[in-house]
Parts: C-alpha cells; structure tokens; sequence
C-alpha cells in the first residue's frame, strides 16, 4: 500500500496545493500502514445474504418465559394483559419498519415477513434479525408498565428473545408457515384451556392431569371442558383460538381468484432506490390492523391482496 493511494481521498484539496508538511504526511502514513496491517480480519467476516426472490420470515420466541411468567403471575392458561403486551410491541415493529407486510403472533413468539421484493439492510440474514428481535424488546420493556403498572419488571428476571430468519420460496409456502402457526395455536390452546380447567378448577394435580390427557385428541378435551367445567370451547375468545395477525389497513376487496402458483413464482424486477421510498412512505401512511381471525382460509388472503403482492392498497377514506 502506498500513500499515494490514499492522499487524494483524505486531503484531496491539501495535498494539490502542498498545503500539508511534511510531518503530517507522514503521520497519515503511519496511520494507513496502521489500518491496513489490520485490515485482514475482515476476511472472517461470513456473507450473510439471504436468497433474492424469497419472502423472508423472522420468528422470534420468548426466553425462558415459562419461569419469566411465573415469577410475574401471569394467568393460566391465557394471560390477556401478556398477550395484548406481545401485539402491542409487534404493532410498533411493524410501524417502524414498512418493509414488513405480516406479521403473526402467538403466546410468546411473533413471525415478521418481508415480501420477496425487499431490499432492507441489503437482505442481510444478521441485520434483519438482530433488527426485529432488538426492537421488539426494546417496545415490550418500554410498554411493559402499561399493562403490570403493579408488577415492575426487576432483575434477573427481564424480558428477553431470540429470533431466527427463514426464507420461502413463494407464496403458498408461505401460507402453509402460516397455517402451520394457526393450527399450532389452536392445538396448544385446546390442551392448555382443559389442562388448566382440571388443575385450578378440578383440583387435579399437574401429572395426574397431564396422564388423563396424554393421548386424548380434540373431541376428549372438549368433551372434559363441557361435561366437567361447563365450558364450551367455541366461546373462547378468537385471539386465544386463533392468535393475533398483524397487516397494513387499507380497504378491504371482493375476494378474487388467487393467481396460480406458477404465476407467484415469477420473480419481480428489482425495485430503485426511489422506488423503494415511494412504497415504505405509503405504507407508514396506513394503520396497522390488529386481528383475530382465520389465516388458513383463502377469503382472508383474497379480500387483502396487498399483502402478498407488496402493492399498497387504497387507504380508507378516514385515513387519507
């Protein structure tokens, strides 16, 4: 390396006019020489790009929240205060980053997805997760007061997630991640709802009701809510039977035809910087829809074509 190489980027307009003595110069050199006997360790660094063309799910889950929610008294089997606290900072990580079109959450784990065509952060594996799960936790402790105003959060036992990004190649993958969610919340929540009714309320201990559930399937747990606790399923709030999902509000379509598989493969010409601006300000313009509803079904897809396109819609008249 000589300094040459390096003068006209540092000083271009000094070292033109012999402005710099000589001293100076070689101070610069010394420090180049410096940088570059250094520079090596880049080499270590591992090319993190995800593949272009893919959507992008980062899942973040809760660590170590089973002994986190006991210390705080959280509810069994569904603590509202914790699940509104979860969609709360979701809905903030969702404003603050436009690139994401959906996001589904259930009990302490939260899925984010960025369309194909994102260019956030260059699709950096590192920079997209560490992004997601920092500002997630950063919201949750922030808007922790506001639903335990009378159970401070205090150390050790702080609020923290992991997270991980997954890429799909089109869009009906896509769909079966996110029915898989769904119907996980359903099974856990059926388990959970009659594995607690039998505890608190039948005074079973926790082995004795986890052996009279073990190899039960769904009819038997409803049969035991109905029968034993008077409970009907059915009743139980959606956002315990079906989760949260998270999407830009715009107005709702008439269901259409989704477009055939072959057609959503099709990758997208990559959009300019400009471009990419254009969309990121008319999403932040839409409200961030929270809901309770059924994933799994086509209607739900069909009356929000936004969401798998990546095309902002038309914004609600209250909104524009």
């Amino acid at each position: 390396m000589t300094l040459s190489l390096y003068e006209p980027l540092l000083f271009p307009s000094q070292i033109q006019h012999g402005e710099l003595k000589v001293n100076e110069i070689q101070l610069i050199t010394v420090q180049l020489l410096i940088i570059y006997r250094f520079e090596y360790v880049k080499n270590f660094e591992q090319p993190d790009v995800l593949l272009p063309n893919t959507w992008i799910v980062v899942r973040i889950d809760g660590r170590g929240f089973h002994k986190l929610s006991d210390h705080y008294g959280f509810v069994k089997p569904n603590d509202r205060r914790a699940l509104d606290l979860m969609n709360a900072a979701a809905v903030e990580v969702m404003k603050d980053l436009p690139d994401l079109c959906i996001a589904y959450g259930v009990s302490d784990e939260f899925s984010f997805v960025f369309h194909p065509n994102c260019q956030l952060f260059e699709r950096r594996n590192g920079k997209l997760v560490t992004t997601v799960v920092s500002t997630f936790t950063a919201y949750y402790i922030y808007k922790w007061s506001e639903y335990f105003p009378d159970t401070p959060l205090k150390p050790p036992l702080l609020p923290s997630f992991d997270g991980r990004a997954v890429i799909y190649p089109n869009a009906q993958i896509l769909r079966d991640y996110m029915s898989w969610r769904q119907v996980d919340c359903h099974i856990n929540n059926l388990y959970n709802t009659t594995f607690w009714h039998m505890v608190l309320k039948g005074g079973q201990g926790n082995t004795e009701a986890e052996l009279e559930l073990k190899g039960t399937v769904a009819a038997d747990k409803n049969e035991i809510l109905f029968k034993r606790f008077g409970v009907n399923y059915n009743n139980e709030l959606e956002i315990y039977k079906k989760g949260t999902v998270l999407y830009r509000q715009y107005e709702l379509e008439e269901p259409k035809a989704i477009p055939a598989l072959e057609e959503q493969q099709q990758p997208e010409a990559k959009q300019s910087r400009s471009q990419q601006d254009k969309v990121r300000k008319l999403r932040r313009k839409a409200q961030v829809a929270v809901d309770h509803v059924d994933i799994i079904k086509d209607e739900f897809w069909n009356r929000r074509p936004w969401i798998l396109s990546g095309n902002p819609g038309k914004l609600p008249v209250t909104e524009q």
